[in-house]
């Protein structure tokens, strides 16, 4: 970690100790860095891309003892998550073909690429199967990567995907049909369990969309949902939005903080992982 944990703000780290290699899976190629020894789990950056305090978070999982694979589908990774560069990175995706921003009921390609990384690290760590964390825009693409028996375990943290524009949009739980379904399927065979996150002011991320979602995988979808109403004790922000990055502080108690720690156990829990010692 490059910032001390005493400090009032978000972990962070950088690229140091993770190893880039290219990684090609559903047609299409992104670097991917890993790091780490343990069960995988596949970590998907949230909008603009690998941030320092992706890093941070991703340098959390590492020291609990999981094998961490980080696609990098968009941004430059390392670089600083300012609001121009946030900005830009928006004004890409919205108009790839890969994302899908705005479509509704869609497979989205880049869920095949999640799987094809999920499939590998399966191959290649111990323990029954991986983990998958999505993260605002690619929140719901860990859900979708489901789909694959080798994910034991979908962390969707504020999936804003497709991004709620209209009531359609807002219940959309960010995959096609036929995905969704496989999905309840495997879920009802106790085969996959999710976790859902979000900030209860959080317009980006309707309550509508973990309703569609509830509904449909039952006891297999667990959420938390941090308030960030007026007055709110945490102190939270009405704009909170990053529940397991920008808002994490390094205190017992702190919401966020707690709610990474309920991330962690969700994730022991399904890779049948020991508890380990940072």
């Amino acid at each position: 970690m490059t910032d001390d944990a005493t400090t009032d703000s978000a972990p962070r780290a950088d690229l140091t100790g993770w190893v880039r290699t290219p990684f090609t899976g559903g047609g299409v190629t992104h670097d991917r860095f890993e790091k780490g020894s343990g069960p995988g789990v596949v970590l998907i950056p949230e909008l603009p891309g690998l941030t320092p305090e992706v890093l941070g978070l991703a340098e959390h999982l590492v020291a609990e003892g999981f094998t961490v694979s980080i696609p990098s589908p968009f941004g430059t990774p390392g670089h600083e998550g300012t609001l121009g560069y946030t900005l830009a990175s928006v004004s890409k995706v919205c108009v790839s073909a890969e994302f899908k921003a705005f479509a509704t009921g869609a497979h989205r390609p880049v869920a095949d690429h999640v799987r094809a990384l999920a499939a590998d690290l399966a191959a290649r760590t111990p323990g029954p199967g991986v983990g998958v964390i999505g993260m605002c825009f690619t929140g719901g693409f860990a859900l979708a990567a489901a789909v694959d028996d080798h994910v034991l375990a979908s962390v969707m943290s504020q999936p804003s995907t497709p991004f709620p524009v209209s009531r359609a949009r807002r219940i959309d739980p960010g995959m096609s049909a036929a995905e969704f379904d496989a999905v309840a399927a495997r879920a009802a065979q106790g085969s996959v369990c999710a976790l859902g996150l979000r900030f209860s002011e959080d317009r980006a991320v309707p309550r509508e969309r973990f309703a569609t979602i509830a509904a449909k995988l039952g006891d297999a979808f667990e959420v938390i949902e941090l308030d960030s109403s007026p007055g709110n004790v945490a102190g939270f922000s009405k704009t909170a939005h990053s529940v397991l990055t920008g808002e994490v502080r390094e205190r017992d108690g702190h919401p966020a903080f707690e709610a990474r720690e309920r991330v962690v156990a969700f994730l022991r829990e399904r890779l049948a992982t020991p508890t380990t010692s940072a």
